[in-house]
């Protein structure tokens, strides 16, 4: 009896609501999270589940704002197949040309957690996440149930065009999950240092080429904030659906 309560409960993801907060993106306002755990065998499945209904995954927990008044946070997800880059993001892609991103098992490393800490030193120094030591980084990395892979970007070398691959300097990484209908990035960052080249934006261009190559539908960006400075630019990445009380509903604009 005890093994199949315990199997049962594995299996039957429970749900929480986190208490009240100070919301990270609008001045003035609180948030409240539900979020539940994404364990055991059908954790891949589950996680795909709650995307699609507009979860986002960190580390093993899966969650999406529950505010009582505010429904500013709309989960969006970019066509991989009809997008088209506007004049400025294609300056972006040519800018960056000299940049080559290997998909890699997640398994993180001293030379990311540099990236990393000065990605958060210089952007994020007050933020949630300041404090990470190289444990917590190695936990965001590895503390997944689910289809997770790293993608680093480095300087390419004189045999990248051959092996697709670099050992050049890392710029950037992002941190993805494979889902069955898409990619969706977890987290990324890049080395403050080359700010100039816009990598954050670069990045998801690659990934939805790179959906695109793996036939896969949509590349999930997380939350876009209309007043937000912080997630405003995620609406920049047309065509794109947006997660409305109504479902998935497709903008051009």
């Amino acid at each position: 009896m005890t093994s199949t309560v315990t199997q049962h409960s594995r299996n039957t993801p429970q749900f929480y609501l986190t208490a009240p907060s100070p919301c990270p993106y609008l001045a003035g306002h609180e948030e409240r999270k539900v979020f539940t755990h994404l364990v055991g065998e059908r954790a891949a499945e589950l996680n795909d589940l709650l995307t699609h209904g507009g979860f986002r995954r960190s580390q093993s927990i899966a969650y999406r704002p529950a505010c009582e008044t505010c429904r500013a946070c709309v989960s969006v997800r970019v066509v991989a197949e009809d997008f088209r880059p506007t004049r400025s993001m294609r300056r972006i892609q040519e800018r960056n040309l000299d940049l080559i991103g290997d998909m890699r098992p997640a398994v993180p490393t001293a030379e990311q957690y540099s990236v990393f800490r000065a990605y958060l030193d210089n952007r994020h120094r007050d933020g949630g996440m300041a404090d990470m030591t190289v444990l917590d980084y190695a936990m965001m990395v590895e503390d997944s149930h689910v289809d997770t892979r790293v993608v680093e970007y480095r300087l390419r070398d004189a045999d990248s065009g051959v092996t697709g691959r670099s050992s050049g300097p890392l710029y950037a990484v992002a941190l993805t999950d494979v889902l069955s209908d898409g990619l969706s990035m977890v987290y990324s960052f890049y080395d403050p240092e080359y700010r100039r080249r816009s990598i954050g934006t670069y990045m998801i261009l690659d990934h939805i080429a790179r959906a695109r190559r793996m036939g896969l539908a949509y590349v999930y960006l997380g939350y876009w904030v209309r007043d937000s400075r912080k997630m405003d630019y995620k609406g920049h990445f047309l065509p794109q659906q947006r997660l409305l009380a109504d479902g998935w509903t497709r903008f051009e604009s």
